[in-house]
């Protein structure tokens, strides 16, 4: 098939761009290096603003009944006091316990419904561009492959082929420490609480395997590149808590380390840079999966726009001023958490460090001291730069999931993006909104005829990716057409949307 979009890559981020490409008309190809999907999970949650990702597409049922729905997080694991999402105002209050290869096996199967054919086997080793698209060397089971595209969006890795043949730099923080992670299908589930007590992350997994993360203070200048033993991790177990917790033969062992990078650019031309291949960091918090998986939302409507010929002056180049002040606070957020997880491991630092953290855990039990870490853990108080100076405060912010009563009848926020389109919504009676649902090219417009509750507004542009494009508060019906129109113009190209 002709290919407008090459994403390279099949992993969460990968999977979920080109869903988001083929809903939206665009022919996107999927490769690869791998000849089979991972079956290892290095992620294992889903929080709620991704979960909120996933209800926009009517795919949250899927994922739900996958996995187990937990009410809160840790900031650092060397934090007693949990994140409380069951504050956050979200229809899902929780995070998602779902190992990695069960989110890519769902995405996959979206993906599949959507006409995408993953190819698997094939490695970039070229990226290159002129004015009018993007060629990508590959090497295949069948020898070197060239394909040519308008686009092509790295999504690869921490060691994208993409971002390196693209010239794009990775700077950051190179690893100070490192843990283990070993999965086992055999383990003494008494221990389990004895071992969290001593910073020992244990999860039980949906597939009936035990994961345990182990700090070792004896161990963590150990470069991530060894390997680690399954004598290594008994080891390990038992001077940390005391016990090995009974772990039998490992499914898989690994062992990871900080090192931070954040991509100077998240668009260079035809190539673009989303997930790992942007941003990496230390996993405490969660946060990569999910940042990888925003990144793909924020960045599919504005690529089909491109794509299709309908995207305003300058709409794609805000996926990198979008995303790439969000890539910069979580990797910024996790050094913090690492360095709360680090020093009370070290000799020197130990005790203050522990005092730290005491303070932390106190904090941490004020409400708003909570909500605040939630909201940035969650993604859910993400917010994009308004458009304007003069703009609305609520520009830029996430949507919230509001019941409605539209012509078509009752209906969440939600419910309507699920076919990737921009939803204009009108509040009230005449206000110069339309009488009954109505779309255009890119545009679906509804009435809820009560007052809204978004605090006096009374229309509201939201975006395909959930966050506010417009609002405003005026009720005449002249000046708030003139509004919309302008805001229409600047987001789709057309006053008509």
């Amino acid at each position: 098939m002709d290919t407008e979009v090459l994403v390279v890559g099949a992993g969460p981020t990968g999977l979920l761009l080109a869903c988001e490409l083929a809903l939206a008309g665009v022919r996107v190809r999927v490769v690869d290096k791998r000849t089979t999907p991972h079956r290892e999970s290095r992620a294992l949650n889903l929080h709620p603003r991704s979960i909120e990702l996933m209800d926009m597409r009517g795919l949250a049922g899927r994922f739900l009944a996958a996995g187990r729905t937990v009410p809160g997080w840790q900031f650092a694991v060397s934090l007693k006091r949990r994140l409380d999402f069951t504050a956050l105002d979200t229809r899902h209050p929780y995070a998602l316990l779902l190992a990695q290869v069960r989110s890519e096996a769902l995405l996959a199967e979206r993906a599949r419904e959507l006409g995408v054919e993953v190819h698997r086997g094939y490695e970039a080793v070229a990226v290159g561009q002129d004015a009018h698209g993007a060629e990508v060397g590959l090497s295949g089971p069948g020898g070197p492959v060239t394909i040519r595209s308008s686009y092509v969006v790295g999504c690869d890795g921490g060691r994208s082929r993409v971002r390196q043949a693209a010239g794009i730099r990775f700077p950051g923080t190179r690893e100070s420490m490192s843990a283990v992670v070993g999965d086992f299908a055999v383990a003494d589930h008494a221990c389990n609480e004895r071992a969290r007590q001593h910073g020992v992350l244990v999860a039980r997994l949906e597939t009936g395997l035990t994961r345990f993360v182990v700090m070792d203070p004896r161990r963590i200048r150990t470069p991530s590149s060894e390997p680690v033993t399954l004598e290594e991790f008994r080891t390990s177990l038992r001077q940390v808590c005391g016990t090995d917790c009974g772990i039998g033969e490992p499914r898989w062992l690994s062992r990871f380390g900080n090192a931070t990078r954040l991509a100077e650019t998240y668009r260079r031309g035809r190539v673009l840079l989303a997930g790992d291949a942007a941003h990496i960091h230390f996993p405490v918090g969660a946060q990569g999966l999910n940042t990888g998986l925003q990144d793909a939302m924020n960045l599919g409507w504005k690529l089909a726009a491109a794509v299709r010929g309908w995207a305003p002056p300058g709409l794609l180049d805000t996926y990198h001023a979008e995303r790439h002040p969000v890539g910069h606070a979580v990797t910024a957020g996790t050094r913090a958490q690492t360095l709360l997880v680090e020093l009370p491991l070290t000799e020197q630092y130990g005790l203050p460090a522990s005092l730290l953290c005491e303070l932390l855990d106190t904090l941490l039990g004020m409400s708003e001291v909570n909500r605040y870490l939630a909201g940035r853990i969650s993604a859910l108080d993400t917010v994009y730069p308004p458009s304007s100076p003069d703009a609305d405060p609520l520009t830029g912010r996430r949507m919230p999931d509001l019941d409605l009563t539209t012509a078509a009848g009752p209906a969440r926020v939600y419910e309507l993006l699920r076919d990737g389109r921009f939803v204009l919504l009108h509040f009230g009676e005449g206000t110069g909104g339309p009488e009954r649902s109505s779309h255009t090219r890119a545009v679906t417009a509804h009435r809820h005829g009560a007052r809204s509750d978004l605090d006096g507004v009374s229309a509201v542009l939201v975006r395909p990716d959930g966050h506010i494009a417009w609002a405003t508060r005026t009720t005449d019906p002249r000046a708030l057409r003139a509004e919309r129109a302008e805001a229409l113009l600047m987001w789709t190209g057309s006053r008509s949307g």
